[in-house]
C-alpha cells in the first residue's frame, strides 16, 4: 500500500503545477492559520486527485476484551491514532474554531474561502481591547484629570469584554487540548449504567463526525487523499457479543460512502463465523456466519501457502532470536569456567609438596564437578546447534513437515533445546538417538498430537496386557494395527483429531522418512514436553470403556432339569454345577423324623 501511494503521488505531481503542503516545520504554522481563518471547499479538482496517503493504526481487540463496549474502544483508538499523527493542537483548534468543508463542484473555483465572520470577530475583539487599554491609559494621564473616572470605567468595560471572549476561546481550546477524545469516550464508558444513557451513542457519533471533517480539511490542505487503515487483530479471542459489537461499529463507520476508513480484519474466519452464530443478539440475522461475513467483507484475502524459501527464512529468524542458543557466547562462558577449574587443579598439585594435602583434595572435587558440568554444556550447545541446523536445512526432508504457521515454528524452535537437554540427561552422549531424530520427534508431536498419542496409548496397553511388540518393531506398524479402532472413535475424538495435520504427510513421515521404532519412541516419550498427555489419558479411558462387555450370569442346572442336576453332583469336575443343587436341597427339611440327612 505504501508503494502504491508513492507511485500515485509521483505520477500526480508529474502532471500538475502545484506542490504538496507539508504539516511539519514551517508548514505547521500555516496549517494553524488555515484552521482559524479559512474554510475548505470540496471542488471537482479535489475529487479528481488520485494521490493518496495511508495512515496505519493498529487496534488489538484483546486490550478491550474485558470492556462491555468493545466498539467504544475501537472508536477511541481511532481518534487517538489521528491525534498522534498530526498532533494535539491542530485537532483541538479545529474542534473549537474549525468549520466543515463546503461543496462546490466547479473545476476552476478556489479551494479556500475566507471566513469573514471570524475575521470581523477577531478584529472587533482586538479593537475593543485596544480601545480599552487606550482609555485606561488616558485615565491615568495628568492632562484629563476631570474625566479620569469616566475613561477608567469605559476602558475597564471594553477590556473586560474583549478579554472574556479571548479567555473563553482559550479555555475551550485548552479543554480539547488536554482532554482528548479517547479520554472523553473512556469516561463515558466508565460511568455506571452508561448503556442506558441515551446520549452515549450520540456523543460517540459526534466525535466520529468531527474526526471525519478534520480529515477532509487535511485532504484539501495537503492536496491529496487520506485513508485511515485500521488493523484489527485479536478479535477471534474475544467473546461472541464483543465480536458482534466490533462488526456493528465497522458497519456504522462505513455507512457513509465518503468515509475515509479502511478496516483490515486479521482473524480466523471459522472462529469468527462460529462467534456470530452463537451470539444471542444475532439470532435470525447471522444464522450462517459465513454469509454474514460475505455481506460485510468487501475484499477477502487468504494468506497464500508459504514457499520453501520463505519458510526457511522464518525458521532462520526464529532460531537467531533465541538468546540462549548463541553458541559462541556459551562456548566463551564454558572456556572461562574451564580455565578457572584448571587453575585450581594446578594450585593443588603445587601445594602438595608443602605437606597440606587434605584441604587441596577437598578443593579438587568441586573443580572436577565444575569441569564436568562445563563439558556437558559444551556438548549440549553443540547438540542444540546441530539439531536446529537440521531444522532449517533446505536439503533435509524435515523442512517439508514444518508447518507454515509462524507461531508453530516458534513453538518448535523453543521446544527443541529443552528436548535435547532432557535427552542428554537421560542418555548421556546420545547413544542410539541423534539430534536430528530429536527434532523430528518434536515436529511429530507438534503436527500430529492425536495420532501420535493413539499409537503410544495402544503400545502401552499392549505392554500392560503382556503382548508388547519387539523393541525394533516400527511405531508405524503399531498405529496401523489399531487404525481401524481409531476410525470407529472418530466422533468421540473429533475435537482432538482437529489438532492433527495432513494424514498423508503423517504416513510418509512415520512410515518412510523417520521410521521410529518402539524402543526409540519409549526413550523419546520421557523427554517430550510439547505433547499433551491428557489426550493419551483420555484415549486410554475411552479404550477401556469400549472393550468392556456385559458378563452373562451363570444359569443353574436345576432350572433346566432337576433330575439331571442331582446326578451331576456325583460327576467329578462339576464344582459350580453341583453347588447350586446342594444349596437347594439343604434349604428343605426331610419328612422322616424331622432330622436332616447328611449328604456327600
Amino acid at each position: 500500500m505504501q508503494q502504491e501511494a508513492t507511485q500515485r503521488e509521483a505520477e500526480e505531481l508529474r502532471h500538475v503545477q502545484w506542490q504538496l503542503r507539508p504539516v511539519r516545520g514551517w508548514g505547521f504554522s500555516k496549517l494553524l492559520w488555515y484552521l482559524v481563518f479559512l474554510q475548505p471547499i470540496i471542488t471537482e479538482l479535489h475529487l479528481r486527485r488520485k494521490n493518496v496517503k495511508f495512515l496505519f493504526i493498529r487496534f488489538s481487540a484483546w486490550q478491550y476484551a474485558g470492556s462491555d463496549k468493545l466498539w467504544a474502544g475501537l472508536v477511541a483508538t481511532l481518534c487517538e491514532g489521528i491525534r498522534q499523527q498530526y498532533g494535539a493542537l491542530p485537532f483541538s483548534l479545529y474542534s473549537v474554531l474549525g468549520k466543515k468543508a463546503a461543496t462546490r463542484l466547479d473545476y476552476r473555483h478556489r479551494e479556500w474561502h475566507c471566513r469573514s465572520r471570524v475575521c470581523l470577530a477577531m478584529l472587533g475583539l482586538l479593537a475593543a481591547f485596544s480601545l480599552g487599554m487606550s482609555l485606561l491609559y488616558l485615565s491615568m494621564s495628568s492632562h484629563v484629570l476631570g474625566h479620569g473616572n469616566m475613561f477608567r470605567a469605559f476602558g475597564g468595560a471594553a477590556t473586560t469584554l474583549s478579554s472574556s471572549g479571548l479567555l473563553m476561546a482559550l479555555f475551550s481550546l485548552g479543554k480539547h487540548l488536554f482532554v482528548s477524545q479517547r479520554k472523553r469516550i473512556e469516561r463515558l464508558v466508565s460511568q455506571e449504567r452508561f448503556s442506558s444513557h441515551l446520549g452515549f451513542m450520540c456523543e460517540v457519533k459526534k466525535e466520529v463526525g468531527l474526526l471525519t471533517d478534520f480529515l477532509c480539511f487535511l485532504e484539501i490542505y495537503q492536496r491529496r487523499r487520506l485513508r485511515v487503515v485500521l488493523e484489527i487483530t485479536g478479535l477471534d479471542t474475544c467473546y461472541p457479543e464483543r465480536v458482534v459489537g466490533v462488526l456493528n461499529a465497522i458497519n456504522t463507520l462505513l455507512s457513509d460512502s465518503h468515509a475515509p476508513f479502511i478496516f483490515i480484519l486479521v482473524v480466523d474466519p471459522s472462529i469468527l463465523a462460529a462467534c456470530l452464530e452463537s451470539a444471542g443478539s444475532m439470532k435470525g440475522t447471522a444464522d450462517n456466519g459465513y454469509l454474514f461475513l460475505n455481506r460485510t467483507v468487501t475484499l477477502p484475502f487468504s494468506v497464500p501457502i508459504m514457499g520453501r524459501r520463505t519458510k526457511l527464512q522464518f525458521l532462520h529468524d526464529a532460531v537467531r532470536r533465541r538468546d540462549d542458543l548463541l553458541y559462541r557466547e556459551m562456548t566463551l562462558n564454558v572456556r572461562s569456567r574451564g580455565g578457572t577449574g584448571g587453575g585450581a587443579g594446578t594450585g593443588g598439585e603445587a601445594g602438595a609438596g608443602g605437606g597440606d594435602v587434605a584441604p587441596l583434595l577437598e578443593m579438587e572435587g568441586p573443580a572436577r564437578a565444575e569441569s564436568a558440568q562445563s563439558l556437558l554444556e559444551v556438548k549440549a550447545a553443540r547438540s542444540i546447534q546441530e539439531a536446529l541446523c537440521c531444522l532449517h536445512d533446505e536439503y533435509d526432508c524435515l523442512i517439508d513437515y514444518v508447518p507454515d504457521n509462524v507461531v508453530s515454528m516458534r513453538r518448535i524452535v523453543n521446544t527443541v533445546p529443552i528436548t535435547v537437554r532432557l535427552l542428554q540427561r537421560q542418555q548421556g552422549d546420545f547413544e542410539g538417538l541423534s539430534p536430528r531424530q530429536a527434532v523430528a520427534w518434536v515436529v511429530l508431536a507438534n503436527q500430529w498430537p492425536c495420532r501420535l498419542s493413539w499409537a503410544l496409548q495402544c503400545l502401552e496397553d499392549q505392554q500392560q496386557a503382556g503382548s508388547a511388540p519387539e523393541a525394533y518393531a516400527p511405531l508405524w506398524d503399531v498405529f496401523c494395527d489399531h487404525s481401524l479402532e481409531l476410525h470407529t472413535l472418530t466422533a468421540t475424538l473429533q475435537k482432538v483429531l482437529d489438532l492433527d495435520g495432513d494424514p498423508e504427510l503423517f504416513r510418509r513421515f512415520l512410515g518412510a522418512d523417520f521410521p521410529f521404532t518402539v524402543a526409540e519412541a519409549q526413550s523419546l516419550l520421557r523427554c517430550t514436553v510439547n505433547l499433551d498427555h491428557s489426550i493419551r489419558h483420555r484415549m486410554g479411558l475411552i479404550r477401556a470403556v469400549s472393550t468392556l462387555k456385559t458378563p452373562r450370569p451363570p444359569e443353574s442346572p436345576a432350572r433346566k432339569d432337576p433330575h439331571a442336576a442331582s446326578g451331576a453332583n456325583h460327576a467329578p469336575g462339576a464344582a459350580w454345577a453341583g453347588q447350586a443343587p446342594a444349596r437347594v436341597c439343604e434349604a428343605h427339611q426331610p419328612q422322616d423324623g424331622g432330622k436332616s440327612r447328611p449328604m456327600a
